[in-house]
């Protein structure tokens, strides 16, 4: 690679690192697997640069990659680690957020592999059923036949979380 190209993919890698982790930790709900997985996307992609920045929309590559080395963790055994400290005491408006953002978390983390990356990309990253299917490599009727089984799981639990609330 010259160093023009090296130096090109630097700029994007820097960019676009933390958009790119967070699409990660979204996937994973675990920091250092996000950054591991976002190491390894964009190590794939520095080794085939010339073909991603040619490819039109390097983000969606780079996103699709970020996606693949997600589903590829659920392929080999893998030991699950929960090493969350006790969260420290605050006012009742962030442990409301908190509590919230933890819900989300738990209910995200009950779909599967598939049906958690349509929600994400389809509504935190609000792309289209179009370009989900593209970054996932499958057809627009899986999107949302995957995405309106999540949604269905989502609402389920949602309401399950609720009722216990009561």
């Amino acid at each position: 690679m010259s160093v023009e190209s090296d130096e090109e993919f630097r700029d994007f890698m820097r960019g676009r690192w933390s958009a790119m982790v967070r699409l990660a930790y979204t996937l994973t709900d675990d920091q250092g697997h996000a950054e591991d997985i976002t190491q390894a996307a964009f190590a794939t992609a520095y080794a085939s640069w010339g073909r991603v920045r040619q490819a039109g929309d390097p983000d969606a590559y780079v996103r699709a990659i970020v996606i693949h080395e997600n589903s590829k963790r659920f392929r080999k055994k893998r030991v699950r680690e929960d090493l969350r400290a006790a969260v420290p005491e605050q006012g009742a408006a962030a442990d409301d957020s908190l509590a919230e953002r933890a819900a989300l978390r738990d209910a995200l983390n009950q779909l599967g592999p598939r049906q958690r990356a349509v929600i994400v990309l389809r509504f935190w990253l609000d792309m289209s059923e179009a370009a989900t299917a593209q970054a996932l490599n499958c057809s627009v009727g899986t999107v949302k036949s995957q995405a309106s089984r999540a949604l269905a799981t989502l609402r389920k639990n949602t309401e399950t979380v609720e009722e216990e609330l009561r």
